[in-house]
């Protein structure tokens, strides 16, 4: 059986001090980052709402097909187990957006950053500020996500686009032994998600939208 457990309800509450995952029968949600600095964070709008009526279909798990915009620094990302976040260009977080980010992740939240092609000169950095103390490593070829519900024998994501020929890569930030930060360099899935934007092949979609379900299963199992 895939899931054996009562799923987080899609918030994170505050008590003495500590933000933990309700275990409540809701739907689990997703937001999506607004940032500053000029990057299109608004991009391919209906990439989210298309993987997760996907994911409903795929897996024995309450998704709602609904998402909502967060700031980084507001205290509603608390109301989210998991943030998505992508873009072509620049983005800017501040001190304070930083420290509230990162109070998240140590207390249960996730983050999924996905380049959509020319944002890495600009998040890669940030990403490896959030915990500099821990390693930015490449996920390994037997990795869950590529095997938890649908295989990727080559051990990487997707490639979806394909406008410099380089290998699509994945890179994980560990917190306390917990995969904290996922981000996806020269693969961009959430193009294969928005099938009704973009003119990819059925094979490309497929396979970008069972790789949105794997990396959902893997934070949804993960304790």
């Amino acid at each position: 059986m895939l899931f054996g457990l009562i799923f987080p309800s899609g918030s994170l509450q505050e008590k003495n001090g500590l933000i933990a995952r309700q275990a409540q029968p809701q739907e689990f949600q997703i937001a999506r980052v607004q940032y500053r600095g000029g990057g299109d964070w608004y991009n391919s709008p209906t990439a989210l709402t298309n993987l997760l009526r996907f994911a409903k279909q795929e897996i024995p798990v309450s998704v709602s097909t609904r998402y909502n915009d967060v700031q980084l620094g507001s205290r509603e990302i608390f109301n989210y187990p998991f943030l998505y976040l992508t873009g072509h260009g620049n983005i800017a977080i501040n001190d304070s957006e930083m420290e509230n980010l990162r109070r998240y992740l140590e207390q249960g939240g996730f983050l999924y950053v996905d380049d959509d092609y020319g944002m890495d000169p600009y998040v890669r950095p940030l990403l490896r500020e959030i915990f500099p103390e821990e390693p930015f490593i490449e996920l390994p070829a037997d990795h869950p996500i590529y095997t938890i519900v649908y295989p990727f024998p080559a051990g990487r994501p997707p490639k979806v686009h394909e406008h410099d020929g380089k290998p699509p890569q994945a890179f994980g930030v560990y917190r306390n032994g917990r995969m904290v930060l996922l981000y996806t360099y020269e693969s961009n899935p959430a193009d294969g998600w928005a099938y009704d934007e973009h003119a990819n092949s059925q094979r490309v979609i497929d396979q970008a939208l069972k790789f949105g379900v794997n990396l959902l299963t893997y934070i949804l199992m993960m304790p």
